[in-house]
């Protein structure tokens, strides 16, 4: 009989050993599971940064989830000749002061590009320098006359002096929105 009871009291031991063996594991496992989850996290947390959006303008209705940095879409576009259609995320640098029909975007470097708005739809006139605003729209390749840079050169208020200082145009990158939402 002691024999059964040296046994059973193994077997307990045993089962004690297995039940904190398999709870060790299960914290272990726990563990791994919030740290693989939380990795990719911290990478999509600006993309999916919400903000409040004001009007919109524009033919189209901007899918604000489709939205690039500038950055991303000018990496995108490099090299390229043809027209690509794009919905991005950008800082509003200066805003055409006469009707509204185009504004400056910032490129990230400190310098900008132009985007107009297709048939000459408007945003206010009154937008700030430095908001933010969604567009879709086409990025193309560009060749800007010196009267047309001259004609926006006026429209952003710039003086006389800075704008006899136009001579040459310019090929550039330039953005057609066909539709544009303000960040509030």
């Amino acid at each position: 009989m002691s024999y059964v009871l040296k046994l059973f009291r193994n077997n307990a031991d045993l089962c004690a050993k297995f039940s904190t063996m398999k709870l060790h594991i299960f914290i272990f496992s726990a563990f791994i599971a919030l740290l693989v989850s939380c990795g990719g996290a911290d990478n999509s947390a600006e993309k999916k940064e919400v903000f409040k959006l004001g009007k919109a303008y524009g033919p189209v209705q901007v899918d604000t989830s489709k939205a690039i940095t500038v950055e991303e879409m000018l990496q995108a576009y490099k090299g390229k000749s043809e027209d690509t259609e794009f919905t991005i995320f950008a800082p509003i640098e200066e805003v055409c002061q006469a009707a509204g029909c185009w504004v400056n975007v910032d490129k990230g470097d400190g310098e900008t590009f132009m985007v107009r708005f297709k048939d000459h739809f408007t945003s206010p006139v009154e937008t700030k320098i430095g908001s933010k605003a969604f567009l879709h729209g086409v990025a193309y390749m560009d060749t800007v006359s010196v009267e047309m840079l001259r004609h926006f050169a006026e429209d952003a208020g710039k003086s006389k002096e800075e704008i006899a200082k136009i001579t040459k145009p310019e090929f550039e990158m330039g953005f057609e929105a066909d539709g544009i939402v303000l960040v509030k």
